[in-house]
């Protein structure tokens, strides 16, 4: 199957295109968007890896599933476009690049500069339905970015750094090679983690760009 998808990218994940799962994954998609809203829109599916290619990439934030309500998604997990109000769970990822880093809160939601820096931001669930979070859950996305993890794991051969946030994310840490790779874990930054205590004071920000440093390999400007 011929998905648009970056060249670094292709190269690596054509055998996983080309499965039974997949092709029934790319069937149900296909039906969803055509009988309902769906989000995002349709050429940002793969909007993460277009944005990161798999040669740039040295950090790796992991997601849910994609924001739900109207002109919020973009294809990129935690990422809103430009002139959306910034979701709770954003609004407490840029408090916390403030406390750890001193960096000013940005007025744009939107994360295509860490992208662009080689940061890939990759929702386990790659679309859902207007209004009903979860609701593209248990089709395949799953088993695809499942895949795309190993892969990562596998084939970079510079040390990656995984930011797990919350139980969901923190489950992938098996699919991790933590001989060598690092992998950060804290609470989610959704208000209800946060307000417990499980996710200020992380500094996952300042803690990637020294371990980036120690790999010799260029920090991210947050």
């Amino acid at each position: 199957m011929n998905v648009d998808i970056h060249e670094s990218w292709k190269n690596y994940l054509e055998p996983e295109f080309n499965k039974p799962y997949f092709n029934q994954l790319v069937d149900f998609v296909k039906q969803e968007y055509k009988n309902h809203t769906c989000y995002p829109p349709g050429g940002l599916i793969f909007n993460a890896f277009n944005q990161c290619s798999f040669d740039d990439m040295k950090v790796i934030i992991i997601g849910q599933d994609p924001y739900h309500g109207e002109g919020q998604a973009n294809g990129m997990c935690f990422s809103v476009n430009d002139g959306v109000p910034h979701p709770p769970s954003l609004i407490n990822i840029f408090k916390e690049i403030e406390s750890d880093l001193g960096n000013h809160y940005p007025k744009s939601g939107n994360l295509l500069r860490w992208a662009n820096q080689g940061v890939l931001l990759l929702n386990a669930t790659l679309t859902v339905r207007r209004n009903q979070a979860g609701s593209h859950q248990n089709k395949g996305w799953e088993t695809f970015t499942d895949a795309v993890i190993k892969l990562i794991s596998a084939k970079k051969d510079k040390s990656m750094v995984f930011l797990l946030w919350g139980g969901y994310a923190k489950k992938k840490s098996s699919l991790i090679n933590k001989s060598k790779h690092h992998v950060l874990t804290s609470g989610h930054p959704s208000p209800l983690s946060a307000n417990r205590g499980y996710w200020f004071g992380n500094k996952h920000f300042s803690k990637t760009n020294s371990l980036l440093e120690q790999a010799a390999l260029p920090t991210i400007l947050w």
